[in-house]
């Protein structure tokens, strides 16, 4: 009998590191890991997202036509990880208030507008279940542009000018653009 339980235990324990090394070495290559870092005014801010690749699919559009990332579901924002977003001060976020800190940031792709939200749950591997909505924090939404090339890899990056300094989500053809002013 114990030889069963011992022989059940290792089988489990090989499986639970084949599945991280297989996550560490795999999955992670295909959708790299990605620390985008800005200041400016004393605002720090960074994003830590996977991002991944077109690689000829459909990235955007209807369930039907199977869209990678159908219109209307939740979306965390990348690859394998949920994304996180950083801010060192409080910050109006596409106009709405919010307090410095950590939080987890996913996306409702649409159309015409992407609704970005911020939620307090942190440090989640492989996202694919949709976050607790209870620990949202803030949603807006946020206007769609056509992105001026095609973009093969998932990028979020910060831009500043001199109304705002703004996180740009480009993946495909779609651009997104969120003002970030400090309170």
């Amino acid at each position: 009998m114990k030889k069963k339980i011992l022989i059940g235990v290792s089988i489990l324990g090989i499986l639970i590191i084949a599945f991280v090394l297989y996550g560490a070495l795999v999955v992670a290559k295909k959708s790299p890991i990605k620390t985008t870092s800005f200041s400016n005014g004393g605002l720090d801010l960074k994003v830590v997202y996977c991002q991944p690749f077109k690689k000829g699919r459909l990235i955007f559009g209807e369930e039907k036509d199977k869209a990678l990332q159908p219109y209307g579901k939740y979306w965390r924002l990348g690859a394998n990880a949920a994304t996180e977003i950083t801010f060192s001060k409080n910050v109006n976020f596409a106009g709405k208030p919010l307090n410095a800190g950590t939080y987890r940031m996913y996306a409702v792709p649409n159309p015409t507008s992407w609704q970005i939200s911020l939620n307090s749950e942190l440090g989640v591997y492989f996202a694919v279940r949709e976050p607790d909505y209870k620990l949202d924090v803030l949603k807006v939404d946020v206007p769609v542009e056509t992105s001026p090339n095609d973009v093969e890899q998932l990028s979020i990056d910060f831009a500043s000018d001199s109304t705002a300094t703004k996180m740009n989500i480009a993946w495909d053809k779609a651009l997104v653009k969120v003002p970030i002013t400090v309170q």
